[in-house]
C-alpha cells in the first residue's frame, strides 16, 4: 500500500498524474489530506482525499510514500509531524520515498539525500543537502525517488511502479496511455 500525502498548495498534476499512474498498475494508494480530507491545490483544484493524517498507518503494509511538490504544499508537507514520522518510518524500514519538484528539499534538510542522486525542480538545488545532483528528469538511487517537475509526472509515476511493482507493468501502462 502506498501514501500519497496531500497538503494545502500541492501540485496537482504531480499529484494526479502519479495518483492515476499507480492506479493503473493495480497498486493501492491512499491519497492522504494534512489538515481536512479536502484539499486545495496550487491551482485551485481542491481533492478529496481517501482518509486524512490521523488514519496513517505505518506498519508492514506500507510499500512506499508520495510527496508530490508545488508551493506552498511543500512547506505544509514538511512542517506536517505526519510527514515527518512516515518519512523516517520508511528510512528506518528501508521502505521508498518518492518526491518530486520542490518536495525533495524536505529530504534534503533532514540529511536523507546525503550521497544520493536526487532532482529537484531548478532552483531548489541548494536545498538537496549532500545530494549529487542529477541532470536526468526522474531519479532512484536505493528506496530515495525524486523527480524534476509537473513535466515528467508521467515518468515518475512510471518509475515508481517499476521500483515497487515491477519493470513489465510500467511498460504495459505507458504503451496504454501512449
Amino acid at each position: 500500500m502506498v501514501y500519497l500525502f496531500l497538503a494545502d498548495g500541492f501540485e496537482e498534476v504531480e499529484a494526479l498524474a502519479t495518483l492515476d499512474f499507480l492506479r493503473r498498475s493495480d497498486i493501492e494508494v491512499l491519497t492522504v489530506g494534512i489538515s481536512a480530507d479536502k484539499i486545495k491545490g496550487s491551482h485551485s483544484i481542491t481533492v478529496e482525499c481517501d482518509i486524512t493524517e490521523d488514519k496513517v498507518a505505518l506498519d508492514n503494509k506500507v510499500e512506499a510514500i508520495i510527496l508530490p511538490g508545488g508551493m506552498p504544499g511543500t512547506i505544509n508537507l514538511e512542517n506536517s509531524e505526519t510527514v515527518q514520522k512516515a518519512i523516517k518510518y520508511c528510512l528506518e524500514n528501508d521502505i521508498y520515498i518518492a518526491s518530486i519538484c520542490a518536495a525533495p528539499s524536505i529530504l534534503g534538510h533532514i540529511g536523507a539525500l546525503k550521497g544520493k542522486e536526487a532532482i529537484c525542480y531548478p532552483g531548489f538545488e541548494k536545498e538537496l543537502e549532500g545530494a549529487k545532483v542529477s541532470e536526468k528528469p526522474v531519479v532512484t538511487d536505493g528506496k530515495i525517488i525524486t523527480g524534476k517537475s509537473m513535466g515528467y509526472a508521467i515518468e515518475f509515476g512510471a518509475e515508481i511502479v517499476r521500483n515497487i511493482k515491477d519493470k513489465d507493468t510500467a511498460e504495459k501502462v505507458m504503451r496504454a496511455i501512449l
